[in-house]
């Protein structure tokens, strides 16, 4: 059986997992897919996880308790192991509320391969870009637990980067991901 190694060598990057996390509107998807396309364009192989994907497919079964918000991570920390042994760098962008949560991917994943970036930006902000009209529904009570507004959002306590999505254009957000990020996927 070939090794990661083998692949890595093979695909010219080291394979890890970029979290992002932060409020729904933070910027997630868009950094992500931002982030996926300027990766490819300089010679990476990437692939992008994200919630609402994982949530229409492979976690359809799962609801917003906490016990369901934890194996929803626990199966997506399982399937980026599987991207990066085959030497994929996996960006997943989840709200993952909690450290506990955060901190449970990152053991799955492994401290070296886990690198995650805080999408920092106010609930205003955020409520403001809802073009899904969530933060709204919430707020008439017809979403219950959504983080925000009836579910705590926990700031992350050691993210390798923090982005103020509020402050930065798309421009600069990746800008910044990929000063912290290439020195770590170049072979």
């Amino acid at each position: 059986m070939l090794s990661r190694s083998q692949k890595e060598m093979f695909l010219n990057q080291k394979s890890i997992v970029i979290w992002l996390t932060g409020l729904s509107g933070s910027g997630k998807t868009t950094i992500s897919e931002n982030l996926s396309t300027a990766l490819f364009e300089k010679g990476f192989l990437t692939q992008s996880l994200d919630g609402d994907q994982i949530r229409n497919g492979l976690n359809n079964n799962l609801g917003f308790s906490e016990e369901d918000r934890t194996e929803n991570i626990r199966r997506i920390a399982e399937i980026s192991k599987l991207f990066i042994n085959s030497g994929i760098i996996c960006i997943n962008s989840f709200i993952s509320p909690t450290e506990k949560i955060r901190m449970l991917a990152k053991e799955i994943i492994g401290e070296k391969d886990y690198f995650e970036i805080y999408l920092d930006a106010p609930l205003e902000v955020c409520e403001k870009r809802d073009v899904k009209g969530l933060y709204k529904a919430a707020r008439e009570g017809k979403i219950k637990n959504f983080t925000g507004i009836g579910s705590e959002y926990e700031k992350p306590l050691k993210s390798n980067l923090i982005i103020k999505t509020a402050e930065l254009s798309i421009e600069k957000s990746i800008e910044k991901c990929l000063n912290q990020i290439i020195p770590l996927i170049n072979l």
